[in-house]
């Protein structure tokens, strides 16, 4: 029933290796674009909050596969942005990356902002009150404890990013999607090749919930 599963000639741990960097890579990017993202929004400057605005209800708004390939045929094939490298898998894993950063960084900052709005006001205008700017209040007051509240909203992010990295198969990214396709039309078994994918996948998203569950707890702000 698994004959498929032939290692020499399917790399199935190496196209699950792939889903893991594209999810970590843009985990990092997103969480790092949506927090200014959500500095932005909750910033004093109002040509900031107006451009964090906009691009979090236009970005959050368009269909996730739309983006990605707009990445690869705007960026690559219309500007020739190569990505630092000349290899296509890389490009393509590059842009990807990129477009994921992109999309997901809007739910980062929508959470981030919930956060930031459970943080009490009289503590930012107790911190503004012994001098500090917004820039310093923001990192040193509010958003320590934004993070330690979102936690769980995050976590619901970063598992939806990894069951989004399938998108990445459109632009010929060699992760597990696109090897699924490839054996499916090889061995014509649908179901117990999806199921050995499903499978995959809850081993990636299963471990992450539950192990950022129990950081939700142990970081948890009592009020």
């Amino acid at each position: 029933m698994f004959d498929f599963l032939d290692l020499d000639q399917y790399d199935l741990f190496g196209a699950f290796w792939t889903t893991v960097q594209l999810t970590v890579f843009s985990a990092i990017g997103a969480l790092i674009w949506g927090t200014i993202l959500a500095a932005m929004r909750v910033s004093p400057v109002p040509v900031m909050r107006a451009f964090g605005t906009a691009y979090v209800n236009v970005v959050r708004n368009i269909p996730l596969t739309l983006i990605i390939v707009a990445c690869s045929q705007a960026l690559y094939l219309t500007l020739g942005m190569q990505m630092w490298s000349d290899d296509t898998q890389t490009i393509a894993f590059r842009l990807a990356v990129l477009g994921f950063v992109a999309y997901t960084a809007t739910f980062v900052c929508e959470a981030l902002r919930a956060g930031i709005n459970t943080v009490p006001v009289g503590q930012a205008e107790a911190a503004r009150a012994l001098g500090l700017n917004f820039t310093q209040v923001l990192l040193l007051v509010v958003l320590p404890q934004a993070f330690r509240a979102v936690v769980p909203p995050l976590a619901n992010v970063l598992i939806a990013l990894t069951k989004n990295t399938t998108v990445a198969a459109t632009i010929g990214v060699a992760e597990a999607t696109l090897l699924m396709k490839d054996m499916i039309e090889r061995e014509a078994q649908l179901i117990p090749i999806a199921a050995v994918f499903a499978f995959g996948f809850i081993v990636l998203t299963l471990p992450t919930g539950l192990f950022l569950g129990w950081v939700s707890k142990r970081v948890a702000v009592k009020r």
